[in-house]
């Protein structure tokens, strides 16, 4: 099947496609309420609609005036080809193109690992729309975003290794328990580390100890693939004594972390100054830190 077409779609010409694949997303599939499918917003909100070469339309998304992505639907017999991140992609583009600072959407649970791989960054309580529970994610453009919790920072980190090219460094204490164990943030960093191509995954410990006690799963991963990960341990007590933890990558993105026990700090895609601060902080350190040798062999 030839991919879908995403555009711009004209809301007064086309508002019988937008509603076509909404109603069928929505309201038949979901079980929304059809008088909440529709309101007021739509018709001064941007629209884009994702066509077949045959013009059929399968996907839709809008960006209301008060700056905020919702209405993501996408025909289920054509998910998994990439038209939601192009629907995404490309109403960020537009807010981009208005200047807008940044953009928030309110994503349904189960579609938060979506939105942070676009790096959409969740904030605030679970609550319920149209009977649905939901939580709000941010992206700024550009900048980061606060982080307030696990879920946050794990989000950050899942954009981080999505949108790397070459290079993501980590500086952590022992592998975050809570935090680099999860699966979405240890599936999202192997993603990248068997991608094709030549890349390098960086971590910097304080305490390789633990992590290797409590068969850390980033840990097992490092072992598997270690001419792609290289793990060191600071050997330095000024370093020993550093309270935060960090992670970066090669296209601009960071994760700052003021106290690396805790989860909250602030991170982003598009934040190239922190990127770039972070990295003149790590290399100094790295070059005095010991490789971890009694790491690399598996258990």
């Amino acid at each position: 099947m030839a991919p879908a077409a995403v555009a711009l779609a004209d809301y007064a010409r086309e508002h019988a496609d937008v509603h076509a694949v909404r109603t069928t997303v929505f309201v038949e599939g979901q079980g929304v309420p059809a008088e909440l499918e529709r309101d007021a917003l739509d018709p001064v909100s941007a629209h884009v609609l994702a066509r077949t070469a045959d013009g059929t339309p399968v996907g839709t998304a809008r960006l209301t005036p008060d700056r905020r992505i919702g209405r993501m639907a996408v025909l289920e017999a054509y998910r998994g080809r990439g038209i939601g991140e192009a629907l995404l992609e490309a109403l960020v583009a537009h807010a981009r193109a208005r200047g807008w600072p940044e953009v928030s959407l309110h994503a349904q649970l189960h579609a938060l690992p979506f939105y942070a791989r676009a790096g959409f960054v969740p904030c605030g309580p679970v609550f319920s729309e149209a009977g649905i529970d939901h939580r709000l994610m941010v992206r700024r453009l550009p900048g980061s975003s606060p982080v307030e919790d696990a879920e946050a920072a794990a989000a950050v980190l899942v954009a981080l290794a999505g949108h790397a090219r070459r290079g993501l460094s980590i500086y952590s204490r022992a592998l975050d328990p809570g935090l680099l164990d999860r699966r979405d943030v240890v599936d999202a960093i192997r993603r990248f580390a068997t991608r094709r191509g030549r890349c390098q995954v960086r971590i910097l410990l304080q305490d390789a100890a633990t992590p290797q006690r409590e068969d850390a799963p980033l840990l097992a991963l490092a072992q598997r693939l270690p001419s792609v990960f290289e793990l060191r341990q600071t050997d330095d007590p000024v370093d020993d004594r550093y309270p935060s933890a960090y992670a970066f990558n090669d296209t601009g993105g960071a994760l700052f972390r003021p106290l690396g026990q805790r989860f909250e700090g602030e991170g982003g895609i598009e934040d190239r100054p922190a990127a770039r601060r972070l990295a003149q902080a790590f290399e100094p350190v790295w070059t005095r830190s010991r490789p971890c040798t009694e790491l690399r062999a598996l258990g």
